[in-house]
């Protein structure tokens, strides 16, 4: 099954999806179901529209370009095409930055989870909070409403860390009442047959410490894969029921977190910065290296000497390339030492 060129969404592609089947008596409620319910990118929708076009006998045609109609008169929907093509429009549909303006990013790993502090591999296993770890959450969102960053919209990831943490750091800066957007593509990475095991006897048990930090640490080493049907697989989790089992990963490199992250980044992160309101992604340690390396263009080898603390938000102003203004961003609150945070960063996950 083909992705989508600009998402790689491969759940989906036009020709799995009958519009004639669609909810809708017309054209437009079908794109709003498509985007509400089936949450797939325009360039699917673009394609699944033109082929409901082809059917009826219309001419196909970009969503957005008007089509003078050959009979006399002009047709509601066409002029409704007109009115949206005179908005300037960037990724995704909105408004393009201008010269010189700037948006507002902040980057949040979640807060001690129970894994964490029991030194085992987590990668996508579920795990919880610590009572320590909600409070970080609780602390990030002051650190928010004391420096006046309040974000307009929010991205998580499927796992209830993420989650947790997000819900907490929101309510703290009262906008807990914004959009929250949740994808896998956000997921830490998946540390494949290293997951549930403790962190000390991999390290004996493995070929050593070089070995160990390069699965954690390097860009392109991945763990060993996970077989489907381990304890603690995923493979089955309801969460990914709609990826196709070929999506579904057993194993991750920080390179592969990449590939699946980049897509959601250019789709739905940018296009919510490009409404120049201030967002806020709450994700996982690997994971948000992996955006901070795209972000300040760190090269594969420098990238194994970046850590990212739990529960301090990291903020970034963004330029029209959605590249940082200011190289590395700002901690909106120096990383105590001794801290669950410190600790957790110095085993690497």
């Amino acid at each position: 099954m083909d992705g989508c060129p600009h998402t790689g969404n491969i759940s989906a592609s036009p020709n799995d999806i009958d519009p004639a089947a669609l909810p809708g008596a017309d054209l437009a409620e079908q794109i709003v179901h498509l985007c509400v319910f089936e949450e797939l990118s325009t360039c699917k929708i673009g394609a699944i529209v033109g082929i409901s076009r082809q059917r009826a006998g219309q001419p196909m045609h970009r969503i957005g370009v008007p089509v003078k109609p050959s009979g006399a008169g002009r047709p509601r929907h066409t002029r409704a095409r007109a009115a949206v093509t005179a908005r300037p429009h960037g990724r995704a549909g909105m408004t393009r930055l201008a010269e010189g303006d700037t948006s507002r990013l902040v980057v949040l790993r979640h807060g001690e989870s129970e894994w964490n502090a029991s030194n085992l591999f987590t990668g996508w296993v579920n795990a919880a909070l610590t009572a320590g770890g909600e409070r970080e959450a609780a602390r990030a969102g002051q650190l928010l409403a004391a420096h006046g960053i309040l974000p307009g919209f929010a991205h998580t990831s499927v796992q209830r860390r993420t989650i947790r943490t997000a819900d907490l750091a929101l309510a703290e800066c009262d906008r807990d009442w914004i959009p929250v957007r949740r994808s896998w593509r956000l997921n830490s990475n998946h540390y494949g047959a290293l997951q549930g095991r403790d962190k000390a006897q991999v390290l004996a048990a493995e070929s050593g410490d070089q070995q160990v930090m390069r699965w954690r640490r390097s860009y392109d080493a991945a763990p060993p894969p996970l077989p489907a049907g381990a304890e603690y697989s995923q493979f089955a989790d309801p969460r990914y029921a709609a990826l196709p089992p070929e999506a579904r990963p057993r194993t991750e490199s920080l390179k592969d977190v990449t590939a699946r992250l980049l897509p959601y980044w250019y789709d739905a992160i940018v296009a919510d910065l490009r409404t120049r309101a201030c967002v806020l992604v709450v994700s996982h340690g690997n994971t948000l290296r992996a955006l901070i390396k795209h972000l300040d263009r760190i090269s594969d080898d420098q990238i194994t000497e970046l850590s990212i603390p739990t529960g301090i938000p990291l903020a970034y102003q963004l330029g029209p390339d959605m590249h940082p203004v200011s190289t590395g961003g700002r901690y909106l609150s120096p990383q105590p030492a001794g801290s669950p945070a410190a600790a957790v960063t110095s085993q690497g996950r």
